[in-house]
C-alpha cells in the first residue's frame, strides 16, 4: 500500500503502482485538510470577487463572472468542451499513471477539489480501470487540457475506458467498482484538467523505457564486438577515470563484466590496431546517453510532485485566511524541453547501432564472416534487409528529433500566448523509443547469428549467456528464411521479465 501525500512518488514506486497493481491510499490528515478547503471554496464560489474558474469563464473568458446556480453546470461544461482529444488511445500504463499524477496534485491541498473526485480518481486507480485518452490535442499549457478532460469523461460516465487493461464502457467499469457518475463539485472541472500530467505521465513511461533500451544497448553492443573479435583495451577502467562521466563509466563496467573471462582474439584475430569508433567508443556514446536518462529523470520527477493546478488555494488555518492565486505552473515548458533532449539521446543509440550492423554485414570489415552473415550469399541474401530496416528507423528518428519545444502557437483568442508543445515532446519520444527498440533488436539477430558462425570460441560469460538463450528460441540461419519472424521473436524476448532478469544477471544488478 503506497501513501499518497506522506510519501514521494518516483519512478520506482510509480512502476509498482502502474505495472504491478500496488494499492495506493491516503492519509487522514490530508483528507481533513481537503475536506476542509474545499468548504472554504464554496464559500469563496459565491462572493461578489471573482475567482477564476470557480465562478468565473476559462481562458479568454476569465472575465465573465458565472451565476451561483450555474457553478456546478461551468464545471461539467468544461469537461465536455476540453475533451477533444484526437488519435490512437495513450496506452494503458500511460492513462493510468496519467489518473494517479492528477490524484497526486490534487490531495497536495492547493486546488480546492471536493473529497468526493478525491474518492473516485483513488478508487479507479486501485480497480485498475484508467480513462482512453487520444494521444493528440494538448499544446502542453495551460496544462494537458484535452487528456486530462477525457479522464473527467470517465468520471461522468461517458464513452470508453480501459477496465483492467481491457476496452470497456465508463458507465460499466464504474459500476463494477461501486461508483456513479461523479456530480462535479464548485472546483472539480478544472481542478481535474489544468496541469502537465499527461506529458508526465508519458514521461515517466518512456523513461522506464529507456532504462531497459540502456542496458540493451551495452549487451547488444558486447555480443556485436566480441562477434567482430573487437578490442577489450577500450573498456579498461583506467582510460573512463581520466574522463568521469557518470554514464560513461557504468558503460564501461557493463562492458568488462559482459565480456569477462573473452578469449574470442586468440582464436580470430584482429588486424586493425584500432576498431571503429561504434565499437571503440561504446562508453562514450552509450553513456551520453545515461546520462541524459539520468538529468531528464531528475527533472520529471520533480514534476511527478509538484502542483501544476491553476489557481492556486493557500489555506492558513491559523488564520484562517483563503489566498487564491493565478499563476503558471500548468506550462510544462521543462518537461518539453527536457523530452526533446531524451529523444536525442535515445535516437544515438539507434545510430551507433546501425553502424554496428554494417560492420556485421559487411565482409570487408567482419574479420572473416560471410557477406551479409549468409554461408552461400549471392544465393542467399541474409540479413541484408534487415539492416535497410534499421536504416529506414534511424532516418525516421533524426525527423522525429526536431524538438517540439521551440515551437509555439497562441490558443484562446492569445490569452495563451505561449505554449509549451510538451505533449508533442512526449509523443515524439515514444516512437523513437520505439524504433530504436526494433533496430537494437535488429543488431541483436545480426550478432547472434554472427556468433553462431564462429568456430568454437570463448566468448565473454554475459556475452555467452545471452547467445545461449537466444539459440533456444532462434536457430543458426544456413540459408534464406522468413527473417521477419526471428526478428518478431527477439524483439519480444527483449520486452520479457526473463530477458530484463538475464540482463540484470549479466551486469551484477541482483
Amino acid at each position: 500500500m503506497f501513501t499518497l501525500g506522506s510519501q514521494r512518488l518516483n519512478q520506482q514506486n510509480i512502476k509498482s503502482i502502474v505495472y504491478n497493481d500496488e494499492l495506493v491510499t491516503i492519509d487522514s490528515e490530508n483528507h481533513r485538510r481537503l475536506a476542509a478547503l474545499y468548504e472554504k471554496v464554496k464559500t469563496a464560489a459565491i462572493s461578489e470577487k471573482a475567482y477564476y474558474g470557480i465562478n468565473t469563464g476559462f481562458g479568454a473568458l476569465a472575465e465573465q463572472k458565472i451565476s451561483q446556480e450555474d457553478q456546478n453546470l461551468l464545471q461539467k461544461n468544461i469537461i465536455l468542451s476540453h475533451a477533444v482529444g484526437v488519435g490512437e488511445a495513450l496506452d494503458f500504463a500511460t492513462a493510468k499513471a496519467m489518473t494517479l499524477l492528477r490524484l497526486n496534485t490534487l490531495i497536495q491541498g492547493f486546488s480546492g477539489a471536493s473529497p468526493q473526485l478525491i474518492h473516485n480518481l483513488m478508487t479507479l486507480i486501485n480497480a485498475n480501470i484508467a480513462p482512453l485518452v487520444p494521444h493528440k490535442g494538448s499544446v502542453g499549457a495551460s496544462g494537458d487540457l484535452a487528456p486530462l478532460a477525457h479522464l473527467g469523461l470517465l468520471l461522468l460516465g461517458l464513452g470508453n475506458c480501459y477496465d483492467r487493461r481491457i476496452m470497456s464502457k465508463s458507465e460499466s467499469a464504474l459500476k463494477r467498482c461501486g461508483l456513479n457518475p461523479l456530480e462535479l463539485g464548485i472546483r472539480d472541472g478544472l481542478a481535474l484538467i489544468n496541469g502537465t500530467q499527461a506529458m508526465a505521465a508519458s514521461a515517466i513511461i518512456s523513461l522506464i523505457e529507456c532504462d531497459k533500451l540502456a542496458l540493451l544497448s551495452d549487451i547488444t553492443g558486447a555480443c556485436t564486438l566480441e562477434a567482430l573479435s573487437g578490442h577489450k583495451t577500450p573498456f579498461d577502467k583506467r582510460i573512463h577515470e581520466l574522463k568521469p562521466h557518470y554514464g560513461q563509466q557504468i558503460t564501461a563496467s557493463n562492458m568488462r563484466t559482459a565480456l569477462e573471462g573473452s578469449f574470442v582474439q586468440k582464436h580470430i584475430k584482429n588486424p586493425l590496431t584500432q576498431d571503429p569508433y561504434s565499437l571503440r567508443c561504446i562508453p562514450q556514446v552509450h553513456g551520453a546517453s545515461k546520462d541524459v536518462i539520468r538529468h531528464v529523470q531528475e527533472i520529471v520527477e520533480r514534476e511527478l510532485n509538484a502542483v501544476t493546478d491553476n489557481p492556486l488555494i493557500f489555506h492558513d488555518e491559523t488564520k484562517d485566511e483563503l489566498s487564491i492565486l493565478s499563476g503558471g505552473n500548468f506550462h510544462g515548458q521543462s518537461l518539453a524541453l527536457a523530452l526533446d533532449y531524451l529523444a536525442l539521446a535515445m535516437a544515438e543509440l539507434a545510430n551507433i547501432s546501425e553502424r554496428r550492423i554494417e560492420l556485421l554485414l559487411n565482409d570487408k570489415h567482419s574479420n572473416g564472416l560471410p557477406a551479409f552473415l549468409t554461408p552461400k550469399s549471392g544465393l542467399n541474401s541474409g540479413y541484408m534487409m534487415l539492416h535497410v530496416t534499421a536504416t529506414s528507423l534511424v532516418n525516421e528518428n533524426k525527423i522525429l528529433c526536431h524538438p517540439a519545444s521551440v515551437d509555439s502557437i497562441p490558443t484562446s483568442a492569445n490569452r495563451e500566448d505561449h505554449v509549451s508543445m510538451g505533449m508533442t515532446s512526449a509523443n515524439k519520444l515514444r516512437k523513437v523509443i520505439k524504433n530504436t527498440l526494433t533496430v537494437l533488436a535488429i543488431e541483436l539477430t545480426a550478432s547472434h547469428q554472427a556468433l553462431g558462425l564462429r568456430p568454437p570460441c570463448t566468448f565473454g560469460q554475459g556475452v555467452q549467456r545471452l547467445h545461449d538463450e537466444l539459440s533456444k528460441i532462434v536457430p543458426l540461419r544456413t540459408c534464406d528464411t522468413l527473417y521477419i519472424d526471428d526478428l518478431s521473436i527477439i524483439l519480444e524476448f527483449t520486452q520479457s521479465s526473463q530477458f530484463s532478469i538475464l540482463i540484470n544477471y549479466i551486469f551484477n544488478k541482483k
